[in-house]
C-alpha cells in the first residue's frame, strides 16, 4: 500500500497528495490481526481523500484502484458516496470509471443513485457514444419503480442513437426495464421492432436476446428481418450468434415443413428404380407431391455452416444444434468433426458436448463411427467425462468393432476409479443386450469378475449378470449355483438382494440349492439391509409354494421374524405373504392365485441410455444438460403440415438514389445501347428485334467462343478481331464508375469446371450443365454470365425447351434464355443466362421445362463468381486500400510450403478461386488483386503478403464486408494447402 503511495507521490509531486501518501504509511501496523483491519479501513479513507481532492490525476488514480478491487471480488460498496459525487466529472477517464463503478452498485444503494439522476439524464447527450451508453446502463441498473418513465424515455431515444454501440446498450436497457415492470411490455415490444431493422451487426444479437426476453411468441416480428438476420450472422459478435441462431432455430421450425421426408424419398426412388413405367406411373400419381425446400430454409443452413469453424464452442455447439433439428439427415453429418474438435477444450466444455453427442449417438451412429478412438477413456479424464465417453462408445457399439471395444473395456474394469469401473460393467451388460453375438462372451466376462477382490466390482458384475440371466434362464443353471455361493462373501445390499432374486425366480432350476440359501439366509435375517430382507421374504414365499414339504417350516419362521421387524415395509410385506400363500378362512379370493401371482413370467429387462429420450429438448439448452425443463426454456414446435405463406419474409427494396457524377462529367451512356447502330436505336422504339444486328452477334459469337473453349492456365486473353469502339464498350459494360485509371479488365484465368444443374436420369433424358465464363453480362451490367449446356441423352427428339416458374430470393432477377424448338436425340446446345445474384451466394431457383415435363433446378454461385477484375496502378491500390481500413478489412494468416509461395503459384491460385485482376507490384514478397463486385460496384482489394519462413499474411479490403469474409475463408485452404 505505501509502496504505491509514495510511486503516486513521486509523478505528482503534489503536496496534497504526499500528505496522504505518509497516512497510508504510518497506518501500517505490526501488531497482527487488528492492525491488518485498521490498514483496510484506512486504505478505503485514503480513496475518499483522493477522491475529494481537487486534482484530476489523484482522482483518476483512485477509480483506476477502485476498479481494480472489483475486478478482484472485493467489496468496494462503503466508497459509493465519495465515488458518486465525481459523476458530474468533467474528465472522460474519470467520468467513465464512475460509471463502471455506478452500473456495479446502483441497484443496492438506490437511494444515493436516485440524487444523481439528472446527471446521467445529461448524459445521455454527451458527444461522447461511450458515455452517452454508461449513462444508459447506469439508469437501467437502479431498480426502482418510480424511474420507469424515466428510463422508458431515456430506451426510446438511445433506439434511434447515431452510434450502434449507445443502441446495442439500449437492447441491453429494454431485458432490465421488462424484469423491473413487465407492465411496459407493449412499449418494449414497439423499441425491440425498431431496433429489429437495425443493419448494425453490433446491435443484432443483443435486440434478439431483448426479443427472447420480452416476447419470444411474437414471430412475426421476425419475418421481414429474417433473411438479413441470416445473411449478418457470419459478422455478428460470438455471443450474438448464438442468441441469434437458437431464435432462428426456433423460427425454423414454426415456418418451413419438415426436410427428413428428403431422405425417405430418396429411399422410394431407389426402390422403384427397376420398376416398370406402368408401375412407377401409378406409383407416382399416389404419392404426394415431392419436398422441395423452401429457398429461407437452405439461406440458413447454408450461413450457419461456416460458423462450425469457430473459435468459440458455444457458437459450434448453437450451429450443430441448428443442423440436428432443421436440417435434412442426410447434412446433419458435417457437424461431428466440428463437435470432435470441441472434446480438445477444458472439461466444462467437453462435459456439455459429450452429453450432446450421446443423445445424437442414439440416432444416428453413422455420424460418429469415424471418430470412435476420440471417445476412448483417458487416465486423466474426470469420472463425469469418462461416464458420459462410455455412454458414447456404448451407443456406436455394433458387430464390426464390439470386439475392441471389449479388450478397451476390459482395461477399464481395472480402474482404480470404482465408480468408473462399475460403469464399465453396466456398459457390458448393455452391450451383451444390444449386440446378440457376443452375449455370451460378456456374459462369461463378467462372471470372471465375480472372483475380483474389489467388492463394488464383484456386486455391480452381479446386478447386471442378474440382468442378462433374465433373457435365457434356462441355459445358466451353473452361473446361478456359482452365485449363490458368492453369498457368504459379498457385503453390498444390491448385490445380495440380486442373487437372491435371481435364485427365488429359478427356485425350481436349483431345487438343491434353493432351500439351503434360505437356511442361510434365515440366521442372518435380522442383520441384513431393508433391501436384503425383502428378497428373503420373496424367496421364501417361492419356495413355500414350490417346494413346501422342505421350506415349509422354515418360510413360516422368516415370516415371524418380519412380522415384528422395526420397518414398516417389512412388516406390511410378511403380512400380504402370510395371507397370500397360507390360507385360512379369512383370506381373499388372491389366495388361489398364489403361484400365478410370484412365479409369473416377467419380461427381461431393457437395459437403456439414459439418453434415449432427451432429445425432445432442444439440444446445447440448460434443459437438455439437466434433462428437464428449466426456468425460461423455449421448446421447438412440431414442424407444420404446410409451410405458412413465404412471402411474410418479402421486404420491400427501396431503390438507390441516382449515383453522383462529378460536375463537369456526364454520365456513361448505357452500355447495351451502343451496340446498335443510331438507325438501330431509332428502329429499337417501335420493334423490339433489334438483336438481329450482325455486328451484335459478332460480339456473341466472340464470347461464345471464349466460354466453350477455357482456358486451362492463366494466361491473358487474346484480343477480339472486332473493332477498337466495340472492344472498349464490351470491357466496359459493367462500369459504374467514371474514373478512368480503375477500370474492368479481361479475365486472367477461366476455370472449366462446370456444375451439374440437372442429371439425365431426373430429366428423363434431359441433361444440364453450367459454368460461369467471367465475362462481363450481355443481359445487364449487374447480370452475373452464365453459360448452360443442354444434352439429349434420350433416343427422342426433346421438344420446347424453356425456362418455367422462377422462385428467386427478393431483388434476385434473371435474363433467361429464348426457347428451344427442338432438340435431337444425342443432340447438344449451349445457352446464355444472366443472373443478378444481388452480391450474394444466394440461390436462384427456377424450373427448366420440356414439352412433357417441368424440373426443379438451381444455380448457386461460387463466391469468386460474383466478381469483375479490374486493373489499376498500384498507387491508386494503395489509395483506396487506405480508405477501406478498420471494420472494411479483414486478415488471416497462412501457413504453407515455400514452393506454395512462388509468384507464378499464389497468382494460379487466387485467381482460380476469384475472378480477380492482377495489380503490378513493385515489391517481390507483395501480391495484389483487385475486382468489383457485379451488382453493386464495390471494390474488392486482396493482398497476399509473404513473410519470413513459411507464412504468409491474406488481407481482404472490401465495403462488402460479408463477401470478403467469405472470400477469405475459400482462400485460405487453397493458399496454404500442399
Amino acid at each position: 500500500m505505501s509502496s504505491n503511495s509514495f510511486a503516486y507521490t513521486e509523478q505528482s509531486g503534489g503536496g496534497e497528495t504526499a500528505e496522504l501518501g505518509q497516512e497510508a504509511t504510518s497506518t501500517i501496523s505490526p501488531s497482527g490481526a487488528f492492525g491488518l483491519f485498521s490498514s483496510d479501513l484506512k486504505k478505503n479513507e485514503d480513496l475518499k481523500q483522493m477522491l475529494e481532492s481537487n486534482k484530476d490525476s489523484a482522482k483518476l488514480d483512485a477509480m483506476k484502484r477502485i476498479v481494480g478491487m472489483i475486478a478482484k471480488g472485493k467489496n468496494a460498496s462503503e466508497l459509493f458516496p465519495a465515488v458518486v459525487k465525481n459523476v458530474a466529472s468533467k474528465n472522460i477517464e474519470i467520468k467513465k470509471l464512475v460509471y463502471v463503478y455506478l452500473v456495479r452498485y446502483a441497484e443496492e444503494q438506490q437511494d444515493l443513485a436516485l440524487l444523481s439522476i439528472s446527471t446521467f439524464q445529461r448524459a445521455l447527450k454527451d458527444p461522447n457514444q461511450l458515455i452517452r451508453a454508461s449513462a444508459l446502463r447506469v439508469l437501467s441498473s437502479i431498480r426502482v419503480p418510480i424511474i420507469v418513465p424515466i428510463m422508458m424515455l431515456a430506451i426510446k431515444e438511445a433506439s434511434a442513437d447515431l452510434s450502434p454501440y449507445v443502441r446495442k446498450n439500449a437492447a441491453h436497457a429494454i431485458q432490465k426495464l421488462y424484469s423491473l415492470d413487465p407492465e411496459q411490455k407493449e412499449m418494449l415490444i414497439e423499441v425491440i421492432e425498431k431496433l429489429l431493422k437495425d443493419k448494425s451487426t453490433l446491435v443484432a444479437g443483443s435486440v434478439v436476446m431483448a426479443f427472447e426476453e420480452v416476447c419470444p411468441d411474437r414471430i412475426d416480428l421476425i419475418h421481414k428481418n429474417y433473411r438479413k438476420l441470416c445473411n449478418l450472422l457470419v459478422d455478428v459478435e460470438e455471443w450474438g450468434q448464438v442468441v441469434i441462431i437458437h431464435m432462428l432455430t426456433r423460427y425454423a421450425r414454426t415456418q418451413f415443413v419438415s426436410p427428413w421426408k428428403e431422405d425417405d424419398g430418396l429411399e422410394d426412388n431407389e426402390k422403384n428404380f427397376y420398376e416398370s413405367d406402368d408401375e412407377l406411373k401409378e406409383k407416382t400419381e399416389d404419392r404426394k407431391k415431392p419436398y422441395t425446400m423452401d429457398p429461407d430454409h437452405r439461406l440458413l443452413i447454408r450461413n450457419t455452416k461456416p460458423l462450425l469453424q469457430s473459435r468459440n464452442a458455444a457458437v459450434v455447439m448453437a450451429v450443430a444444434q441448428l443442423y440436428w433439428h432443421i436440417s435434412p439427415k442426410s447434412e446433419a453429418g458435417i457437424i461431428s468433426k466440428s463437435l470432435v474438435r470441441l472434446l480438445r477444450s477444458n472439461r466444462e466444455v467437453q462435459y456439455i458436448v459429450l452429453q450432446n453427442i450421446a443423445t445424437m449417438s442414439i440416432q444416428r451412429k453413422g455420424m460418429f463411427e469415424p471418430y470412435l478412438k476420440s471417445f476412448y477413456v483417458r487416465s486423466t479424464d474426470p469420472t463425469m467425462i469418462k461416464t458420459l465417453k462410455l455412454e458414447i462408445l456404448t451407443n456406436l457399439a455394433n458387430e464390426a468393432n464390439i470386439s475392441t471395444l471389449l479388450r478397451e473395456f476390459q482395461t477399464y474394469v481395472k480402474s482404480q476409479d470404482k465408480q468408473f469401473a462399475a460403469a464399465t460393467i453396466q456398459t457390458i451388460g448393455r452391450c451383451a443386450t444390444n449386440i446378440s453375438e457376443v452375449t455370451d462372451t460378456c456374459l462369461n466376462g463378467l462372471v470372471c469378475l465375480l472372483s475380483n477382490r474389489d467388492e463394488i466390482v464383484v456386486a455391480e458384475s452381479v446386478v447386471v449378470i442378474k440382468k442378462l440371466l433374465q433373457m435365457q434362464p434356462v441355459q445358466h443353471g451353473e452361473i446361478i449355483k456359482h452365485m449363490a455361493k458368492l453369498l457368504d462373501s459379498i457385503t453390498v445390499p444390491v448385490a445380495r438382494a440380486s442373487i437372491l432374486w435371481l435364485i427365488g425366480e429359478n427356485c425350481e432350476r436349483v431345487p438343491k440349492i434353493a432351500p439351503d440359501v434360505l437356511r442361510k439366509m434365515a440366521k442372518s435375517f435380522t442383520n441384513e439391509d431393508d433391501l436384503v430382507k425383502l428378497q428373503i421374504l420373496n424367496l421364501g414365499a417361492k419356495l413355500y409354494l414350490t417346494n413346501s414339504k422342505q421350506t415349509k417350516l422354515l418360510t413360516q419362521y422368516i415370516l415371524n421374524l418380519g412380522k415384528y421387524d422395526q420397518n414398516y415395509d417389512i412388516r406390511d410385506r410378511t403380512r400380504f405373504i402370510r395371507q397370500l400363500i397360507v390360507p385360512n378362512e379369512k383370506s381373499g379370493a388372491l389366495s388361489k392365485y398364489a403361484k400365478k401371482i410370484f412365479l409369473a413370467q416377467k419380461p427381461a429387462p431393457l437395459l437403456e441410455s439414459p439418453f434415449k429420450d432427451r432429445d425432445h429438448f432442444q439440444l446445447g439448452t440448460l434443459s437438455h444438460t439437466l434433462n428437464i425443463k428449466a426456468s425460461g426454456y423455449l421448446e421447438l414446435s412440431n414442424w407444420p403440415e404446410v409451410a405458412p405463406d413465404p412471402s411474410v419474409r418479402n421486404v420491400e427494396v427501396i431503390e438507390l438514389a441516382k449515383e453522383w457524377t462529378p460536375t463537369g462529367k456526364a454520365k456513361k451512356e448505357n452500355p447495351a445501347k451502343k451496340f446498335y447502330s443510331e438507325s438501330e436505336e431509332e428502329e429499337e422504339s417501335s420493334d423490339s428485334s433489334s438483336s438481329d444486328s450482325g455486328e451484335f452477334y459478332n460480339i456473341l459469337k466472340y464470347i461464345t467462343h471464349i466460354l466453350v473453349n477455357p482456358i486451362s492456365t492463366p494466361v491473358v486473353l487474346p484480343t477480339p478481331a472486332l473493332s477498337p469502339s466495340l472492344i472498349a464498350d464490351l470491357e466496359g459494360l459493367n462500369l459504374s464508375t467514371s474514373s478512368s485509371v480503375i477500370s474492368v479488365g479481361t479475365p486472367v484465368f477461366v476455370p472449366g469446371k462446370t456444375h451439374v444443374l440437372l442429371h439425365r436420369m431426373s430429366g428423363k433424358g434431359l441433361a444440364a450443365n453450367y459454368f460461369f465464363p467471367r465475362q462481363p453480362c450481355i443481359f445487364g451490367d449487374k447480370m452475373v454470365s452464365v453459360q448452360i449446356t443442354l444434352n439429349n441423352t434420350s433416343d427422342r427428339k426433346i421438344e420446347n425447351i424453356h425456362i418455367g416458374e422462377k422462385k428467386l430470393p427478393v431483388g434476385m432477377q434473371m435474363h433467361v434464355f429464348h426457347p428451344i424448338d427442338s432438340l435431337e436425340p444425342e443432340g447438344s446446345i449451349t445457352v446464355s443466362m444472366g443472373i443478378d445474384f444481388c452480391d450474394s451466394t444466394q440461390t436462384a431457383s427456377f424450373q427448366l421445362c420440356t414439352k412433357d415435363d417441368c424440373f426443379n433446378v438451381s444455380i448457386q454461385p461460387p463466391i469468386g463468381e460474383l466478381l469483375l477484375p479490374v486493373t489499376m496502378s498500384e498507387k491508386d491500390f494503395k489509395k483506396e486500400q487506405g480508405m477501406l481500413t478498420g471494420m472494411n478489412e479483414t486478415s488471416a494468416v497462412i501457413i504453407a510450403a515455400p514452393q506454395n509461395f512462388t509468384p507464378s503459384m499464389v497468382l494460379q491460385k487466387v485467381v482460380n478461386v476469384a475472378n480477380v485482376g492482377v495489380v503490378p507490384s513493385g515489391q517481390d514478397n507483395i501480391h495484389r488483386f483487385a475486382a468489383k463486385t457485379v451488382h453493386s460496384g464495390s471494390l474488392m482489394l486482396v493482398t497476399v503478403e509473404l513473410k519470413e519462413g513459411s507464412t504468409a499474411q491474406l488481407i481482404i479490403n472490401t465495403e462488402k464486408t460479408v463477401i470478403g469474409s467469405v472470400l477469405l475463408r475459400e482462400l485460405k485452404p487453397v493458399l496454404s494447402q500442399g
